[in-house]
């Protein structure tokens, strides 16, 4: 088996992008089924270890102080609790618990119960990430050593839109920190949003960027912009808008097409065509159709439950009669790590 390119340059992402939709499909499929089972999805679970209250001012997050969202701030949850709600997700089918808090960078203080949280929930024989925000290289050593899978920093969008979205920090930032934890040896997420009022040239960049890292993010969630009232992208896509410092105030920006948000999943299996492509979200109000087609273009991951980190989210009922109509069954808890292995192999 080859190594995987890294060397994509953006005419070709922008051709890929290009392709007729049937072709884009039938290459994304094509190489899909060489690197993936077709017939598998894994099912993971997001859960919330200390919400809003972040210093952060990205644009679409009501976690964030600058957001008139309505969430209050929470301290970080007690281990215990965390590893009851690790438990009932896996009663419930998931074999991945990954685990958020509203934070620019974790406190040294709170890291010793960030490490009983990993242990105890690979105990259960789970997969395991995380998104802390940024690390130092000791949090990362930290994280590593406990046995941490995954560590997830998305980039967001492109490097030309990331200062419209976000200010408190850079791409540098972003990739300084997946630097860090590529490091410590543990697995790279990495993704981003679409439907933020971007263009096509900005999803190529998005791409581009994970795309040519040294070594491909070996998780890579897309996220379909969640409108929240008070955020100020959500203000722009549900409401009318105020002065911001994403341009004029007057213009709206629209739900992203499906078959574009199809397109964007397709040249990502494409581009890196080992990673596990998670279909993140923004499910809640995509049809059955468009998730099929998604399934169809190498996404072979989602969040399953009714909640997000703060946002609704299609629900285990709604989720297992989806995959019953498809034919899809979920993944053991092996199978995604076996697949990461190879994806070491190859590396």
């Amino acid at each position: 088996m080859t190594d995987p390119r890294t060397d994509w340059t953006r005419p070709e992402i922008a051709a890929l992008f290009d392709l007729p939709f049937d072709e884009l499909m039938f290459q994304a499929q094509t190489v899909h089924r060489a690197h993936h089972a077709a017939s598998q999805i894994q099912l993971c679970t997001l859960l919330s270890i200390k919400t809003g209250g972040c210093a952060e001012d990205c644009g679409y997050c009501a976690q964030s102080v600058k957001a008139d969202a309505g969430v209050k701030a929470t301290k970080l949850m007690d281990v215990r609790a965390v590893l009851q709600a690790a438990a009932q997700a896996k009663d419930a089918g998931s074999q991945r618990f990954c685990m958020g808090a509203a934070w620019r960078n974790p406190k040294d203080r709170d890291m010793p119960a960030i490490v009983e949280i990993v242990q105890g929930v690979r105990a259960m024989g789970m997969e395991t990430c995380m998104t802390l925000g940024m690390l130092t290289p000791k949090q990362a050593d930290m994280l590593a050593e406990a046995g941490l899978d995954y560590y997830n920093h998305n980039i967001d969008t492109s490097p030309e839109r990331y200062n419209e979205i976000i200010t408190t920090r850079t791409m540098d930032d972003r990739l300084d920190t997946l630097a860090e934890v590529r490091r410590a040896g543990i697995n790279v997420c990495s993704g981003g949003i679409v439907g933020m009022g971007e263009t096509r040239a900005d999803r190529v960049g998005f791409i581009h960027t994970l795309a040519t890292l040294p070594k491909h993010p070996e998780s890579v969630p897309i996220n379909a912009l969640v409108p929240v009232k008070g955020t100020v992208l959500g203000d722009r896509l549900i409401d009318t808008p105020t002065e911001d410092r994403l341009g004029d105030p007057t213009k709206k920006i629209s739900k992203i097409d499906d078959i574009e948000f199809v397109r964007t999943i397709a040249v990502a299996r494409i581009t890196m065509p080992l990673s596990m492509v998670r279909l993140s979200a923004g499910r809640e109000s995509m049809t059955e159709a468009c998730q099929a087609l998604a399934f169809m273009a190498g996404a072979n991951s989602i969040f399953t439950g009714d909640k997000l980190l703060t946002t609704a989210n299609a629900g285990d009922d709604a989720d297992a009669a989806l995959l019953a109509k498809l034919g899809l069954r979920a993944m053991t808890a092996e199978e995604p790590l076996r697949a990461c292995k190879a994806m070491e192999v190859v590396a």
